[in-house]
């Protein structure tokens, strides 16, 4: 669904558009597993990787969308609304402004402790920012909202960039607990 999209979205981009989006493309999960690669691709942690790697590259796919059509220099709100009409669009789940309660042991801190810009699939965690740049402290939100969340994998995008792929950051959750989910 992902890939089928990808010469639509891009056609009449600036080269360096063309050339990111060979880039993204290269994750995005395939229809099926060709035969002669399933002997890579048996286990369930396998699987899984394809499927994160297939949403963040429809993730980044919508953000070069939303990019190209606003161009930088708006408001968070606006392209977080406009991520969610493109992701879905492309048929995946999103929850926006979706709220992340704050547990110390097995008590509930506060309901209202933090509020993910966008959830995708469940499973990956997109932080928007409109910023002059990305800072560490907005690397440290992202990994906090990972490890509040259990959730393995985030993006971390500020559509305050000319060039829109130097606004995206990958973030892994190294310290997911496997057995919460």
């Amino acid at each position: 669904m992902c890939h089928e999209r990808t010469l639509n979205i891009f056609k009449g981009c600036p080269p360096f558009y063309s050339l990111f989006l060979s880039v993204a493309s290269a994750f995005c999960l395939p229809r099926e597993i060709p035969k002669d690669s399933e002997a890579h691709f048996t286990g369930a942690r396998d699987k899984e990787l394809m499927k994160l790697n297939y949403i963040t590259s429809c993730i980044i796919q919508a953000a070069i969308k939303v990019h190209k059509v606003l161009g930088p220099g708006l408001l968070e709100s606006v392209y977080q609304k406009c991520m969610s009409i493109e992701l879905e669009k492309m048929g995946l789940k999103v929850e926006a402004e979706m709220e992340l309660p704050v547990f110390y042991g097995d008590r509930k801190i506060t309901d209202l402790g933090f509020r993910l810009d966008l959830l995708v699939e469940s499973s990956v965690i997109v932080e928007l920012k409109s910023v002059e740049e990305i800072k560490p402290v907005h690397r440290k939100q992202l990994i906090t909202y990972l490890r509040l969340a259990n959730k393995e994998l985030g993006l971390l995008i500020n559509f305050n960039e000319v060039l829109l792929k130097k606004g995206i950051v990958r973030i892994v959750n190294a310290f997911k607990d496997e057995d919460a989910d």
